[in-house]
């Protein structure tokens, strides 16, 4: 069965949570979460929560598992992603992984080079499933969260989910 036939299958709505991790953000003044959500709804997803955290791993990691007690099944984590002392998302998300997307952080670094240029290797975006989740993480300006919506979520995240209700029988996580 080739992917035409396995985005036909995939579901037509998914259980989306949106954390932003930042130190300077606030969620009145976090565009970059409000974009996400916005976008899910408008795409048929059903939004379960938001959460703005510090970026801090153990907020971090709360705040994943608050998005699986709320039942997401795909978490959108913006913000930290980057090389500085204070970026720690990616540790934080890398570390819960049980399986890696790798081809996430890929193309997205990929379309962000097409727009940005070499300045696109600083991105440490990575993706994968924890605990029957997928769960995406991306730096948290509004441009790469956009890039990383219209580009790579917006189209796949159905078919992710199917693949992955595909391995626990078909049953939401």
């Amino acid at each position: 069965m080739g992917h035409h036939e396995h985005r036909a299958e995939a579901p037509r709505s998914v259980a989306i949570f949106v954390v932003t991790a930042s130190d300077t953000r606030g969620e009145a003044e976090d565009e970059s979460g409000a974009f996400l959500l916005a976008a899910a709804a408008a795409a048929g997803h059903r939004v379960c929560g938001r959460r703005v955290v510090r970026d801090e791993p153990e907020q971090i990691r709360a705040a994943l598992r608050e998005a699986a007690a709320a039942g997401a099944e795909a978490i959108l984590v913006n913000g930290g992603t980057g090389i500085a002392g204070r970026d720690r998302t990616y540790e934080a998300v890398d570390g819960l992984l049980q399986k890696r997307l790798d081809g996430f952080g890929e193309l997205f670094r990929m379309l962000s080079f097409q727009e940005i240029g070499s300045a696109a290797m600083l991105s440490r975006a990575v993706a994968g499933v924890w605990e029957g989740r997928a769960v995406f993480s991306m730096p948290g300006s509004l441009a790469a969260v956009k890039l990383a919506w219209t580009r790579l979520l917006g189209p796949e995240l159905p078919h992710v989910l199917r693949e992955l209700r595909k391995d626990a029988g078909g049953h939401r996580p």
